[in-house]
């Protein structure tokens, strides 16, 4: 088999470019990562774990977009949606009465 170099181009190498960015970025949010989050009413302050290769947050499966970040826990029957942007953590609680919501800041590292 003959490879060359010409066969690439041009549409090969606009391919292998956009892999090569593609890289870098999934690069960057590789792994875990541990965000602090804080009720502004309270203060209480805790930690969530984001884990970026394996698309989960303390452990739950997550949907992670380059806007925000969507989980749901299964322990408590709430549903969570952290805006990478703003760093706004909206809590949804689900209930026979309509349910509610809290919002909460995180510290996010883009």
């Amino acid at each position: 088999m003959d490879f060359s170099l010409r066969a690439l181009w041009p549409g090969g190498f606009a391919a292998a470019m956009a892999l090569w960015a593609g890289a870098g970025a999934a690069a960057a949010e590789a792994g875990a990562t541990a965000v602090t989050c804080t009720n502004p009413a309270s203060g209480y302050t805790w930690q969530i774990e984001i884990d970026y290769a394996k698309s989960t947050v303390d452990s739950h499966p997550a949907r992670i977009s380059a806007s925000a970040i969507s989980w749901h826990d299964d322990k408590d029957g709430n549903s969570y949606t952290l805006d990478r942007e703003s760093g706004k953590l909206t809590q949804v609680f689900a209930s026979a009465t309509g349910g509610n919501m809290l919002f909460h800041r995180c510290a996010v590292k883009n």
